[in-house]
């Protein structure tokens, strides 16, 4: 098992379920993506390129899934957090309840057509 799989299936509760539902939402709707474990994290490339990554925040008790050309997105705006980032914005779950797979699905398919615009917005 490689690192990035390991970090998804050490998490405790509620984290790892949510993981594993966001894991198999990237994987299915972007089927040609490459699992990784980058920063310590686990980052999905297309492409070569960065795509998308999960971060379980214990501390703060919930999972961001960052998508990495997020400058470049224009639907569901309004469910995106930027947290006091300037670029990055993601999908942020509390619970499994959380999670809206037609929302996730339609990001990651418009993350996929913008993939090749890097990241940021000129």
């Amino acid at each position: 098992m490689n690192p990035a799989e390991n970090y998804i299936l050490n998490q405790p509760e509620p984290f790892k379920s949510i993981l594993i539902q966001l894991q198999v939402l990237v994987e299915t709707t972007v089927p040609e993506v490459k699992l990784d474990f980058k920063y310590r994290l686990p980052f999905y490339y297309l492409n070569d390129k960065p795509f998308c990554y999960f971060n379980a925040s214990h501390k703060k008790g919930y999972v961001d899934m960052c998508l990495w050309n997020s400058a470049h997105l224009t639907v569901h705006l309004d469910k995106l957090v930027t947290d006091g980032r300037k670029v990055m914005k993601s999908l942020r779950y509390f619970n499994m309840d959380d999670i809206n797979g037609e929302v996730v699905v339609e990001l990651l398919q418009e993350a996929k057509s913008v993939n090749h615009k890097g990241f940021y917005k000129s």
